[in-house]
């Protein structure tokens, strides 16, 4: 997009009329990019003003800061740009390269929209809460409006207003979405739609929860955004899960220099610091850089729990020509952990106990490891309407001497008694790699335009543990007065076996978006996926799995704020790398979903809104068989519901998220299970868990987080916010026989920016469940049921120039 609207004023008003000309006004504009300079000049001004978003790229600004005339305010922040200004023809201000000598120039077109959506999504210091389009609905460009999907995107302000320093805080206030209990809590895990989501996407590529990151969460350092979509995404993404698909969006390098310094710091001992630098390397900006590290030291409410994290990101960006570009990244993260086994319930509750209990002490559950991801894409455009996309990565992490704990929790003895097993893991690797190649074009003809996509992608993952389990880790122990271990259980190497696996699969796709005439908008496409498996415990390869998905929608868009769609997709699931009784590996997860909704946008594009209803189904869900290691498979699963989201601005200074989710329907619609004689052995079948609901999705959740900056001169950059979370019952497991209570937790925050030097300086409060409820963020499939927690206090100061 070459011409991009800076500002606007949020009234259409004669830009330069003499009464706003003459009059001064007080100004705050803190030093930075030249675009967020002028975007936050022309709001405060109230004039409309725009600029080809080449001239104002790579250039910067001193800022702004005392009593000045529209005029005089545009004069210094253009000092040294090279740029200049004029009034066009509508009355409005357009930015024109400077002329040495002459006043007069040609000027750029006024585009006139209202709203700061001019800001560049990558800009540092945006502040817009709503985002107009979303990669991960098409991997095209597309704004969310055309889109006949329902795609929500979490903004860089979001996170920074929530210090959102987990995946799963960010998306407390995205419906459709709730928090898991899922590896004691320990790592990224979400339902959604009500189906477990443990994968999450970096940038578009799988980062699948192995058996070595399964104790820890990702780092939040240079995350630009994450966006979700809901449903499922196989077409793009291959073996998703059925339920929705998060992916995050890195911080790439900048033309503009930029440098963020935040120290955090807050409840149980929590402390991190983060760095985020960006700029030129080369004068001619071919080759730019970006740099995010943090490190992180903190304690749990939980006893016996703490967590010691270094995270270290640098990218580089090497424009090789106006059409070329290649860059190269590295994630590094080394996390020292404890796990959390949680609470059992008893009879059909969880067990009434204090919110620290830990049953198991730190040497039994300790998780040490790194993980080390490199990448290396390119592009190319061929011209104005193709080009090419191609990216290759791979992730290795490394675990030694590791020791978690397992327990069922069922049953609980009526005294309290309890066995918990240590597992030792002296060794283990995964390594991942991924490929995936798109030709992405632009066919226009008549009034008819048609977006392209041909892609390839290839996946492959090797786990590999060493794990000893023998008798003597056993522990003994209760409830009410737990004993711990004194010493890290003895091993024996002759009772240790090494379990390894391997995954591999590849795709094709091809997906068509066509605009037709009168806002009609129409999406099809297909993919086919080959995939395969082998244990080498077992020895067993599974068979070769070859599927072909479609996916399609339209969309109509009458006017500008509405949109109304509807669309269909299949899913080929996540691979089941799980086995039954038998040793035989699990059938391969499918799911078809309809969803059919409705979007607007008002306030001139401010705020945006969707409504949407789905019908989900999944066949082959796989369920653990209590008391064993062993899995069997659902035959499937149904969900229904309608979800509501609203975020944006809705008056000057104030932006909002809502978000509602109706669930009624989530039920077991077909199961196969085993009846036992007193001897545990099998004697028939039966119905299993058919008709009851599924596991930890509840059938009403919402939120709300709304945010005020007071516009007022004498007090600008003061802000202040609150949200509500809340949360219905659910069922704590398959079989229904207890369940999870429901909860309500209120947050705040209060944050102040203002200028020192050519610094902005940032301090900020936040305060979550400041009532100090006692509530269940969820529970796993062993019936490990997680506190939420108490009264927290994160304090913040960040300095950016």
């Amino acid at each position: 997009m070459t011409g991009l609207v800076l500002a606007t004023s949020l009234v259409a008003m004669p830009a330069l009329a003499a009464e706003t000309t003459g009059a001064e006004r007080s100004y705050h504009i803190s030093g930075g990019t030249l675009s967020h300079a002028l975007s936050q000049f022309a709001g405060n001004a109230g004039i409309m003003l725009s600029a080809d978003a080449r001239l104002t790229d790579g250039k910067t600004s001193q800022g702004l800061d005392g009593e000045f005339t529209v005029e005089q305010g545009l004069q210094k922040l253009l000092v040294g740009t090279g740029l200049n200004y004029t009034v066009t023809a509508g009355d409005a201000v357009a930015i024109k390269v400077a002329e040495p000598g002459s006043d007069a120039a040609s000027t750029l077109p006024a585009v006139n929209v209202i709203g700061n959506a001019a800001y560049d999504a990558t800009d540092p210091y945006n502040p817009d809460y709503k985002l107009s389009n979303a990669l991960t609905a098409t991997k095209t460009d597309t704004p969310i409006m055309e889109t006949p999907f329902s795609v929500q995107v979490v903004s860089k302000q979001v996170l920074q207003d929530r210090q959102a320093v987990t995946i799963d805080k960010a998306l407390d206030y995205v419906s459709g979405v709730v928090q898991g209990g899922f590896n004691q809590q320990t790592s990224d895990g979400f339902m959604i739609r009500g189906f477990q989501t443990t994968n999450y996407y970096r940038d578009g590529v799988l980062m699948p929860i192995s058996f070595a990151l399964a104790n820890t969460k990702r780092e939040t350092a240079n995350l630009e955004s994450i966006e979700v979509l809901k449903g499922p995404g196989s077409l793009l993404y291959g073996r998703a899960e059925p339920g929705g698909l998060v992916n995050i969006t890195t911080k790439q390098p900048l033309s503009t220099p930029y440098y963020s310094l935040q120290q955090q710091f807050g409840s149980y001992n929590f402390y991190r610091t983060s760095i985020d630098a960006t700029g030129p390397i080369s004068k001619d900006e071919t080759l730019l850089y970006r740099a995010n590290l943090s490190y992180e030291n903190s304690g749990s409410l939980r006893d016996f729990v703490n967590a010691n994290k270094v995270f270290f990101a640098p990218v580089v960006k090497w424009n090789i020509s106006a059409r070329t570009q290649a860059s190269f990244e590295l994630e590094y993260q080394h996390f020292n952990t404890v796990q959390d086994i949680g609470i059992p319930p008893i009879v059909n509750r969880p067990a009434s106990v204090s919110r620290n209990l830990n049953l198991v002490k730190p040497f039994n559950n300790n998780w040490n490891g790194d993980s080390v991801l490199g990448s290396f894409g390119w592009s190319h455009e061929f011209n104005d309407n193709w080009k090419i996309v191609n990216k290759y990565m791979t992730q290795h992490i490394d675990i030694d001497n590791a020791h978690t704990s397992f327990v069922t929790f069922q049953p609980v003895l009526a005294d309290g008694s309890l066995n918990i097993r240590t597992v030792s893991f002296p060794r283990q690797r995964n390594e991942n790699y991924f490929s995936t190649l798109n030709l992405i074009g632009k066919i226009k003809h008549a009034n008819i335009t048609q977006d392209l996509l041909f892609g390839f992608d290839y996946f492959n993952v090797r786990n590999m543990a060493d794990i000893n389990n023998q008798p003597d880790a056993l522990l003994h122990t209760n409830l009410f007065n737990p004993v711990y271990r004194n010493s890290t259980p003895i091993y024996d190497p002759a009772n240790q076996f090494t379990f390894s696996q391997t995954q591999s699969w590849y795709g094709l796709y091809f997906q068509d978006q066509i605009s037709l005439p009168y806002g009609v908008h129409v999406m099809g496409g297909l993919r086919y996926d080959n995939a395969s498996m082998r244990d080498n415990v077992s020895g067993m390869d599974s068979p070769g799995e070859d599927r072909i998905n479609p996916r399609g929608g339209i969309l109509w868009q009458p006017v500008n704020w509405l949109s109304v769609y509807g669309s269909y997709t299949e899913n080929f699931g996540v691979s089941n790398a799980s086995y039954n009784a038998d040793g035989h590996s699990l059938p391969p997860q499918t799911a078809q979903q309809w969803e059919t909704g409705i979007k607007t946008e008002f306030l001139d594009g401010k705020l945006r809104s969707t409504l949407a209803y789905f019908d989900l189904k999944q066949q082959n869900l796989p369920m653990p068989v209590p008391g064993t290691f062993y899995y069997r498979a659902l035959g499937s699963a149904e969900t229904r519901g309608i979800e509501f989201d609203t975020t944006g601005e809705v008056l000057p200074g104030w932006n909002i998220i809502a978000a509602y989710t109706y669930m009624p329907y989530a039920k077991i619609t077909k199961d196969l299970g085993l009846e036992y004689d007193d001897n545990g052995n099998p004697i028939g079948t039966n119905t299993g868990n058919q008709g009851n609901r599924l596991f930890a999705a509840p059938s009403n959740f919402g939120s709300l987080w709304n945010t005020y900056e007071i516009q007022s001169a004498e007090l600008k950059g003061l802000k202040f916010g609150a949200g509500i979370v809340g949360v219905g019952q659910r069922q704590g497991n398959p079989e229904n026989t207890y369940q999870v209570p429901g909860y309500v937790t209120v947050n705040l925050m209060a944050s102040y920016q203002t200028k020192v030097g050519r610094s902005k300086v940032t301090t900020q409060l936040n305060a979550d469940n400041i009532l100090d409820k006692t509530y269940f963020v969820g529970t796993n499939s062993a019936n490990q049921i997680q506190f939420g927690a108490p009264l927290t206090i994160m304090g913040s100061v960040r300095v950016e120039f």
